[in-house]
């Protein structure tokens, strides 16, 4: 497998003609309930519990941190090899213990080691940046049976990561603000898209979703980087675990399926002299989560001629998230 880049977009594209390796599914014990996976690290334990969380490499895993990815020209096309890291972070050690069902305390201690791991991994000079996501649902293509999410650490930044970084850079060099704060301001004093606010965290319909039911987290202080956040504020994991369950919740409400993903900021260590996303990003850019639901009797296709469709507006979305019955 390599990563080709499509000079028109600007996205990287993983591809090849390999045979896809088995999962590591097709036995009948889950390798995460069975310790039969290679840990690389371990949240602290729980009282009953041999461990909270912990992060294992994936058993066929897309990136591979050994080597060099040697970017290269092919004519006018750029193309490297697919090197990076790919983790499962598994995030309870209970089979049936989701992040909608779990406690509070277990959640957190799943979002702290997700910290630590983007924390650790932004320290290798070739990354450049640390994408962690969930997929649950067959719909959603969901990959295993234990409650876990998938951290990849790649040689480029994903091309929507981009776009928001372009946004928030050209936002703040006009206005001299984050945009992101400018919206949660507007959202809290509009009321008409806030599903819910807990502590410092708030949970928001976007106000052009590019889904049903699309929901975004976010801090309502200013911080760039999800991974630094943890030393600046304290309860953050307890009240952004209990809003992050919440929401799910209010989600599964309406499908079971969904993705989620983190966005964070890039690594510092990549400073871009010609494009300057990285001379004002602590102040120009802001982490947040993004839970896009798969909804199958709205599966008439996302998309229209690359222009998103949803059939539901975030104002009813919000109402009905809202009147959702949610337990804790």
């Amino acid at each position: 497998m390599e990563l080709r880049k499509d000079p028109i977009t600007r996205s990287w594209v993983m591809t090849g003609d390999d045979s896809p390796e088995s999962s590591g599914q097709t036995s009948a014990a889950c390798p995460f309930c069975a310790d039969s996976a290679h840990v690389i690290a371990v949240a602290p334990n729980t009282p009953g519990a041999p461990w909270s969380a912990r992060a294992v490499v994936h058993p066929t895993p897309l990136y591979r941190i050994e080597g060099d990815p040697g970017r290269r020209g092919d004519g006018i096309y750029d193309r490297m090899h697919s090197v990076g890291a790919h983790e499962v972070l598994v995030e309870n050690p209970h089979h049936d213990r989701h992040l909608w069902n779990a406690s509070d305390e277990e959640i957190g201690h799943f979002l702290r080691l997700a910290a630590e791991r983007i924390l650790d991994l932004k320290r290798d000079p070739r990354i450049k940046y640390i994408s962690l996501f969930k997929d649950y649902g067959k719909n959603a293509g969901q990959e295993f049976g234990h409650p876990t999410s998938q951290l990849t650490a790649t040689m480029f930044v994903p091309r929507r990561v981009l776009y928001e970084l372009r946004a928030g850079r050209e936002y703040f060099l006009s206005k001299e603000r984050c945009v992101f704060c400018d919206i949660i301001q507007q959202e809290e004093r509009q009321a008409l898209r806030v599903i819910e606010a807990r502590g410092d965290y708030i949970a928001i319909g976007p106000y052009a979703p590019r889904v049903p039911y699309e929901t975004w987290i976010l801090p309502r202080y200013h911080e760039s980087s999800f991974e630094r956040a943890r030393q600046n504020r304290t309860g953050l994991y307890l009240n952004l675990g209990a809003l992050l369950r919440r929401t799910l919740q209010r989600v599964r409400s309406i499908t079971e399926d969904f993705h989620l993903v983190l966005h964070t900021s890039p690594s510092s260590l990549h400073p871009s002299k010609s494009l300057g996303y990285w001379k004002t990003i602590d102040d120009d850019y802001h982490w947040h989560i993004e839970i896009l639901p798969v909804v199958g009797s709205k599966a008439k296709s996302y998309t229209f001629k690359e222009v998103y469709y949803s059939p539901v507006t975030s104002e009813t979305a919000v109402k009905h998230l809202r009147e959702a019955r949610i337990e804790g």
